[in-house]
């Protein structure tokens, strides 16, 4: 244990300095001594006065990155015109400006400032959401705090934003360093440093009292008595004080507000391909309309008004508002009805895009808290005080290690050992010892000891070690056979479905210096404890119901491979259509395979035992390298480099800081039903924007299609500039209500996926039908209208394509929404209302005193008798084309998850038979 004096002096309260550790002192190679380090922040060990705190997040500001602090209404509008579609939409604007085609900019510029403050509203409301909901899970540290200079220090527990330079904070396991760091005192402290350093391995931190000159050439982050903001703490205890805050942090200089950025998911490179495909191609339009028109009917520049209104008409400029509304609807609803809170609104995408689900099994397909079934010796004979000994070994290591919270293997030790009454002669009393030193567990030595003094017996330390059985074995004195033999006999435990604890001895002479884990060798060995998980009674219908989703199953565990194996059987998990040992790897398999192998073995393999973090973390980016959209449900500092390989990771409320931390979506609790709620209501939102891409471009092609054949066959413009874009204005009101729909059932039976190649052939068959309606209006005009010439007949043909537009556009609304049966496609009732009234400013907006004066005059009856076969007929042809699509396009579950579905459930009969 490395610490400092009680009782360094503070000085004045107003002196604090604020910037970095190196702004303490100028570099870290010389460095401060600890003493001169607290004066210059004007602190001690006993921690600030609440009231020096508040004058000092007063003048420092809140512990919070650049990058987290909230984005002003005004910027978020300004910022909203970066977007591609938006940027082009300017660019046409000021182009019609240029040729005083006044009409035309003016409604050109009326969308784009439309269109940026509806984006701006709603991403603001949803980051306000999102940072409500964020609070809901907002990370606290312990502070050591004084109401009174004459008053004793007290702990209590701070939002990390309130922390200030100078505060003293205590550091446990799982938690998150909140700022930059130097340490008063430490205990067997490890901290993981990737955030910053990328390392994988745990840091060994030590309270020094003067930099170690051998590191002096290695940079901050190596001199054990720094910690810095984004490392989580992995075993062991400290105390620090805080140097430095908020932007003056090295996490905010090395990231430059760019940490915790995400890659984009595979639906935002869909999406993102789709746009700047159409975004080429609105580019092309304008100057291959003038061609055209200067070709064939002689027009130069007066038809660039047209050509642009053309252009525009092909871009779907809500997208972001319906992309930011659908997600933060989504990501409320969830947080509302399932208590699941997305940090990340993006991630709702990926949570819906999820096909393989990577986990423990402990706490989210087996009990937190198992049973101890038996406790032997290394001939297999019933041995009490081996579990006494492990009780021994938990209870102090839980106290000498200030760990917030026993390990759940633990708890079950020492309730097994507590519940078997007095201990009887001869054998141990766990109460009965004083607790030296500990070295806590953690993932790479994979055992955990308690030093303990045993009663009547000075001068003589006793070392308690409890853990994996082979890291255990491997500090044992014995020969190689008798290693072999135990671990046959582990084996053999573990392969009935038992979890294994091995247990040593080893007596030292007493010391008062500190151990180390060179000190966990020559130890006895005394025996196994057994403890048997006992399932989650919900994990076997949610495993059926992901099954049914399409998401695969992958159980990353450090447990024995049998261990894992019976569980997952149990259950009904196993991979489809294989069986024996092709479901469970072990890693040491992992280890000798490249990664390209991987690829192939995480693919068919259901159980990966044994695995270390990095194991974990290897193993999801192997599932993502293979195609898969991977989540993982993690919950501890072990699994926060697989949090972070993942598309999404996720974890409990109750998980450790850094796992809240790195995770993108929260659970109420560890529980596989709340991520089938949340990979439903993914889907939806999902589903909702493919829809509206669908069924919007579509629309927008066919319209786009028919002017341009219509340019080129009238001897005037089949629309005015005006008119293509008030149409375009009104299609664009009613396009909101899919940020409103509730897609049918067969939209969430599988994840929504947006391939160009297919979107594109999508969009294109169903625009030309849709042209095709529009250039059969052309009939229908003419034969209505035959009487009619000069600008009143322009002026009716005009008032008449804008009303077809308009109930085609309606329709396409209503029967090119996703849905395989009648029942479902009835059910879009915002959709419905939506395009009930297009249709109804579709058919009144000519006849009224608005009509006139975009260039439309009242049609005759006849026309609307004759434009309702039109309509009819198209229709049909729509119902046809979007029935043979779905019949080469099936929504059901792919062959692969039927084959799933049905291992699952014999999987499940064969148990219960």
């Amino acid at each position: 244990m490395n610490s400092v004096p009680e009782g360094s002096p503070a000085t004045a309260p107003g002196h604090v300095t604020t910037g970095a550790p190196a702004a303490v002192v100028p570099g870290f190679d010389a460095g401060p001594t600890l003493l001169q380090t607290l004066r210059a922040l004007g602190t001690g060990p006993r921690g600030l006065l609440e009231a020096e705190a508040e004058i000092r997040l007063a003048r420092t500001g809140e512990n919070v990155l650049p990058a987290r602090r909230p984005v002003p209404w005004p910027r978020r509008f300004l910022r909203s015109f970066l977007d591609p579609f938006t940027a082009v939409l300017l660019c046409l604007g000021l182009v019609s400006a240029l040729v005083t085609a006044w009409g035309t900019a003016c409604v050109i510029l009326a969308l784009v400032a439309v269109s940026c403050l509806l984006r701006s509203t709603e991403e603001h409301r949803a980051d306000r959401s999102t940072q409500a909901l964020r609070e809901l899970v907002a990370t606290t540290a312990t502070v050591v705090r004084r109401s009174s200079g004459d008053s004793p220090p007290r702990e209590r527990e701070v939002p990390v934003a309130d922390l200030v330079p100078g505060d003293v904070i205590r550091l446990r396991p799982g938690d998150l360093v909140p700022a930059d760091v130097r340490l008063l005192r430490a205990d067997g402290l490890t901290v993981h440093q990737s955030a910053l350093t990328g390392e994988s391995a745990p840091v060994v931190k030590q309270a020094l009292d003067l930099a170690d000159p051998a590191l002096s050439g290695a940079g901050p982050f190596a001199q054990p008595q720094w910690c810095f903001q984004g490392s989580g703490v992995t075993s062991g205890s400290g105390t620090a004080v805080i140097v430095a805050t908020g932007g003056e942090t090295r996490l905010a200089a090395a990231h430059d507000g760019r940490a915790g950025q995400q890659r984009a998911s595979a639906f935002d490179r869909s999406v993102r391909g789709i746009s700047w495909t159409l975004i080429r191609f609105m580019l092309l339009t304008p100057p291959l309309v003038l061609m055209a028109n200067a070709a064939l009917r002689g027009r130069g520049l007066e038809t660039l008004p047209f050509a642009v209104a053309v252009a525009v008409g092909l871009t779907p400029e809500m997208l972001p508002v319906i992309v930011t509304t659908t997600l933060a609807r989504g990501a409320a609803r969830l947080a509302r009805t399932s208590g699941v809170i997305v940090k990340r609104l993006p991630a709702l995408h990926d949570l819906g895009a999820v096909d393989v689900l990577c986990l423990d099994k402990t706490g989210t397909l087996t009990e937190d808290r198992p049973v101890v079934a038996a406790a032997t010796d290394g001939r297999d004979q019933a041995d009490p005080d081996v579990l006494r000994w492990a009780a021994v070994n938990a209870l102090w290591t839980l106290q000498l290690a200030d760990l917030p919270t026993a390990d759940a293997l633990d708890e079950a030790v020492m309730d097994a050992a507590g519940g078997d009454g007095p201990p009887s002669a001869g054998t141990v009393d766990p109460d009965a010892y004083e607790g030296v030193a500990v070295l806590p567990f953690d993932p790479v030595r994979r055992v955990a000891t308690a030093v303990v003094r045993r009663p009547g017996r000075l001068g003589v330390h006793t070392l308690v070690t409890k853990g994996a059985v082979e890291a255990v074995l491997d500090r044992c004195a014995m020969d190689g056979e008798e290693r072999d033999r135990l671990l046959a006999l582990a084996d053999r435990k573990a392969a009935s479905g038992l979890r294994l604890l091995a247990v040593a001895l080893a007596d030292r002479a007493s010391r008062a210096g500190a151990y180390t884990s060179a000190d966990e060798r020559g130890l006895t060995f005394l025996g196994l404890v057994a403890l048997r998980d006992v399932p989650v009674p919900s994990a076997a219908d949610a495993l059926g119901e992901l099954a049914r989703r399409g998401v695969r199953v992958k159980v990353l565990t450090g447990d024995h491979p049998g261990t894992a194996a019976r569980v997952c059987a149990d259950l009904g998990l196993r991979a489809e259509g294989r069986s024996g040992t092709d479901d469970v790897v072990t890693a040491e398999l992992v280890d000798t395979l490249s990664d390209a192998e991987l690829v192939g073995v995480a693919d068919r393999a259901v159980v990966f035992a044994r695995c270390t973090p990095e194991h974990k973390a290897r193993i999801v980016s192997a599932l993502r390298s293979g195609g898969g959209t991977t989540g993982f449900l993690g919950d501890g500092v072990n699994d926060l480099p697989a949090l972070r390989a993942a598309d999404v990771g996720i974890c409990p409320r109750n998980a450790v800081d850094v796992a809240r931390e790195a995770a993108d979506v929260v659970l109420a609790e560890k529980d596989l039903t709340a991520i089938d709620r949340a990979v439903l209501a993914g889907r939806r939102s999902s589903g909702n924007i493919a829809a509206y891409l669908r069924i919007t471009l579509s629309s927008n092609l066919g319209n786009v299609i028919a002017m341009l054949t219509a340019g080129l066959m009238l001897p005037f413009l089949p629309m005015l500039p005006a008119q293509v874009l008030v149409q375009n204005l009104c299609f664009d009101a009613a396009q909101l209500a899919f940020a409103f729909d509730r897609p049918p059932a067969s939209v969430l039976r599988r994840p929504t996926v947006l391939r160009p190649r297919d979107f594109l052939r999508f969009i294109t068959g169903f625009g030309l039908l849709n042209a095709a309606a529009d250039l059969a209006t052309f009939g229908v005009l003419a034969l209505a209208l035959h009487n009619a010439s000069g600008d009143g007949g322009e002026a009716a043909f005009h008032a008449g394509w804008f009303t077809e537009n308009l109930l085609t556009q309606a329709l396409v609304m209503v029967l090119l929404r996703t849905g395989r049966s009648a029942v479902e496609r009835r059910a879009g009732g915002p959709l419905r209302a939506a395009a009930a009234g297009l249709a109804a400013v579709g058919v009144a907006l000519p006849l009224t005193p608005l009509g006139p004066f975009l260039g439309m005059s009242a049609l005759p009856p006849l026309y609307y008798l004759l434009l309702g076969s039109v309509l009819g007929l198209y229709a049909v042809g729509l119902t046809a084309a979007r029935r043979r699509y779905e019949r080469r396009h099936p929504a059901d579950a792919s062959e692969a998850v039927k084959e799933r579905v049905g291992a699952w459930r014999g999987a499940r009969s064969a148990r219960t038979h």
